[in-house]
Order: C-alpha cells, then sequence, then structure tokens
C-alpha cells in the first residue's frame, strides 16, 4: 500500500494578513506538523493548488517555510490564485514541461501520479479563476498516459473536470473538463481524479471515472447548491487529505486536523472478551 497526503487551498497570505479571521499559515503549518506526525510513513505530499492568495512571491516564501519541515518528498501545481512566475522563482527546480507549465509525474509502484497544470492563460488575474489546459498541456498529458503502461492512473489538478451542484463554484470549473475526461475514459488502465478549488469534501464519478475533492487547510465553501457568490467562505473545520493507494482500491479519507488535535475525549477501549 502507498500513501499519498493532499493539501488543497492553501490560499497562504502575508504575514498578519488573514482570511474571514483565520490565519492561513498557522493553520497549514497545523495541518502539516499532524499529517506528519501521523503519517510519517506516506510516499508523497501533494499541494493541489492555490498555495497562495494572492500570488505573491512573499507568500510562496511563506509556503516554503512550512514545507521546509516536511521530511517527505512533496509535489506542488498551481491553481488559480496562483503566479506560475512567482512560484518558479521561489521553488527553483521544479519539474516542468518544455513550455514551462508546472506538470511531473510521480511513480509509486503500480501507481502513476500525474499532476496537471490548470492555470489559464497569464501567469496570475485575480479577477478570472476558470482553469484550462492548453493543447500543450494535453498533448503532453497523452504522452505519459501512452507510456504508462499497466500503472493504475492518478490526475491531480486543482480545478475540477466536473460539475459539483454547487452552482457558483461550476461556474469557474477547468473548462475544458470534457475533453479531459475523454481522454481519461480511452485509457486501458483505471484511474482516479483528485482535484480541490472547491473547498469541500466531495466524491462520486464522472464520465467512468472516479473522483475525490479535498477541503481547504484554512477556509471553507458553504454547501449552497442554488445559485450564490463563489467567494462565500466559512470557518467550518479545515481538512488534508490521505490518498491510500491498494491493490484494486483507492481510498481518499479526510483528515479534519482540527478535531484530532483539540479532541480531548477519553480514547475508545476494546471490549474485554
Amino acid at each position: 500500500m502507498k500513501q499519498v497526503l493532499v493539501f488543497s487551498d492553501i490560499h497562504m497570505r502575508s504575514q498578519g494578513e488573514t482570511i474571514i479571521g483565520l490565519d492561513p499559515f498557522a493553520r497549514f503549518q497545523q495541518a502539516m506538523s499532524h499529517a506528519i506526525a501521523s503519517y510519517p510513513e506516506a510516499d508523497h505530499v501533494v499541494l493541489l493548488g492555490d498555495l497562495t492568495n494572492s500570488g505573491k512571491q512573499a507568500e510562496y516564501y511563506r509556503v516554503q517555510e512550512v514545507l521546509a519541515d516536511c521530511p517527505l518528498p512533496w509535489s506542488l501545481i498551481p491553481g488559480n490564485h496562483d503566479n506560475r512566475d512567482n512560484i518558479m522563482a521561489v521553488f527553483s527546480g521544479l519539474p516542468r514541461t518544455g513550455q514551462g507549465h508546472l506538470q511531473s509525474v510521480v511513480d509509486l509502484g503500480q501507481d502513476r501520479l500525474i499532476m496537471l497544470d490548470t492555470l489559464d492563460g497569464p501567469p496570475f488575474r485575480n479577477d478570472y479563476h476558470v482553469g484550462f489546459l492548453c493543447p500543450a498541456r494535453m498533448n503532453w498529458l497523452k504522452q505519459v498516459l501512452a507510456e504508462s503502461g499497466a500503472q493504475r492512473i492518478n490526475i491531480f489538478s486543482h480545478h475540477p473536470a466536473f460539475a459539483t451542484g454547487i452552482r457558483a463554484m461550476d461556474k469557474i470549473p477547468l473548462k475544458n473538463g470534457a475533453e479531459l475526461l475523454a481522454l481519461l475514459a480511452q485509457h486501458p488502465t483505471p484511474t482516479h481524479i483528485f482535484s480541490g478549488h472547491v473547498h469541500r469534501t466531495i466524491s462520486g464519478s464522472a464520465n467512468g471515472q472516479g473522483f475525490s475533492m479535498f477541503k481547504s487547510t484554512c477556509h471553507q465553501t458553504p454547501l449552497i447548491l442554488r445559485d450564490g457568490d463563489e467567494s462565500m467562505s466559512v470557518a467550518e473545520p479545515a481538512a488534508y487529505g490521505v490518498v491510500l493507494l491498494m491493490d484494486n482500491v483507492v481510498v481518499a479519507h479526510s483528515e479534519e486536523f482540527q478535531h484530532a488535535i483539540h479532541d480531548t475525549t477519553p480514547q475508545p477501549e476494546a471490549l474485554p472478551e
């Protein structure tokens, strides 16, 4: 069995800045510390986009500060709140495609982890949140899939390639998600998609592909299915993902680390025989 820890929508801000009164740095640091202590045997860590709130280099340095204490290998991809150029300036040496996109592959035995860069257009636009996989990125993915053989495919993308029923967030998805799902459906081995962006724990299937979505390590989106504002946020418990890659089974757990840290209730005891 392989384990992958997933941290999504960190939304790091500069020192002293908060989001709805929450400190993204403290939340991410708590999440990472809890994950390392609880799952030291994990094989890989994925940061699933929206690493920062404004794409500033100062914000990426604060993400880097937390990652400095992570003993596990990690990968990151950008989201709509990120600046690709500033990511590369702070995290030098990141794997990227020939066109400069932050896409990469990690092999864990029978499983292949494929990181997709869904940041659309120029490096950063604070008023534009839709994702896109341009032809160059799609061609890169086609080549990686062709080289994957019998490996099980695990796709990591910030933007979901499917609707969630939360109308406000469904207005800012991966705009060519149907193209991605069609490509994955052609692959001969099972695939699973892991996404963030919506700030909720969601699971299901789309065009035959299973998917799992994770909460933010900071603030969450309320479950409002009617029309609303995608900027609405609530201080529901934060979480990170614990993905278990087993024989013929992919499991995605949501670890609400704040409950685990602050829970002082007695631990359960085994029943007497």
